[in-house]
């Protein structure tokens, strides 16, 4: 049994991890509640670029544009598939990380040819390790996601879609099932697909019945809305993925409080036995030391 300094010096050090744990829990709420606000302040403007691209395409079924270009004379094992991959810049998120890269790894395995755009250094750590190469890895974007942060990504992207640089391009994020949950998900961002756009136009808009006035022209009409519709997407991304990391964060941090607790806990009642065993013994000296004593007197008055 470990004595009762060396015990209190346990406690004292768990006490002060507390505290550091504590002060992440606290620091990871406040951030998630403001990157909620500002989530649900700027995705009503997204939708309504969404409903738009999705009245266009239902108008006008036929219309052509470069942002829907599917490649159809590309051999499916020739395209050539960029991936967005949104991780943290730090860990002691749990598993939030470690999914999102396993999403990302299941992807890559299953393509000829990839390119890789990292948003976090924990993800550009992972794929040097892994001798995978990267593209593009924007800094500081995980930590503080923003729209122009979100242009940045969003022009390098479509720029080589248009060179004809990428053929398909996804974003693997993580997004909040609810408050207590988080779920790895991948969406498509380019080509825009036809399916696609009416299914959204179905299940955000659901009025079919009406009439649509398009200046200049259809095609001009998508080539201004629709980076902004991209950007939109992983304006979102970015955000769901960041509510998702201090959420993560968050139920991490409590599970450390909650073990280091119990930690003290249980240390607590070792100090009190350690404490009464030492007292157990010094009263036992004290004893032992009266009754020598005593024993001593004794001797001597005999012999007197």
């Amino acid at each position: 049994m470990a004595n009762a300094r060396e015990i209190q010096s346990r406690m004292k050090s768990i006490q002060d991890t507390m505290k550091i744990t504590n002060a992440m829990y606290m620091i990871s709420s406040t951030k998630l509640r403001k990157a909620k606000k500002s989530l649900e302040e700027t995705e009503p403007y997204f939708n309504a670029l969404r409903n738009m691209v999705s009245r266009v395409v239902r108008h006008l079924p036929d219309v052509e544009n470069q942002y829907m270009d599917v490649r159809p004379r590309k051999a499916k094992e020739d395209r050539i598939k960029g991936f967005i991959v949104v991780t943290a810049d730090k860990g002691l998120a749990g598993a939030y990380n470690h999914n999102v890269l396993k999403k990302a790894m299941e992807e890559i395995e299953q393509c000829k040819n990839y390119k890789l755009f990292v948003v976090g250094e924990l993800g550009r750590q992972y794929f040097k390790k892994k001798n995978i190469p990267v593209a593009e890895q924007f800094h500081y974007t995980a930590q503080n996601p923003s729209l122009h942060r979100a242009r940045i990504i969003c022009e390098e992207v479509v720029e080589q879609f248009k060179a004809g640089e990428l053929d398909e391009v996804y974003v693997i994020y993580t997004y909040m099932k609810s408050s207590i949950s988080t779920e790895v998900d991948m969406i498509n961002l380019l080509p825009i697909t036809r399916d696609m756009a009416m299914q959204h136009q179905m299940e955000k808009q659901g009025v079919f019945n009406e009439e649509v006035e398009l200046q200049p022209s259809p095609n001009a009409l998508l080539n201004n809305i629709v980076p902004d519709v991209i950007m939109g997407y992983i304006y979102g991304a970015l955000m769901e993925s960041f509510c998702s990391e201090q959420n993560a964060r968050m139920s991490a941090m409590q599970v450390a409080n909650d073990s280091a607790s119990e930690m003290i806990r249980n240390l607590s009642i070792e100090y009190n036995r350690a404490r009464q065993a030492m007292i157990t013994q010094e009263i036992t000296e004290v004893i032992s030391g009266a009754k020598a004593q005593k024993k001593k007197k004794k001797a001597r008055k005999e012999v007197m």
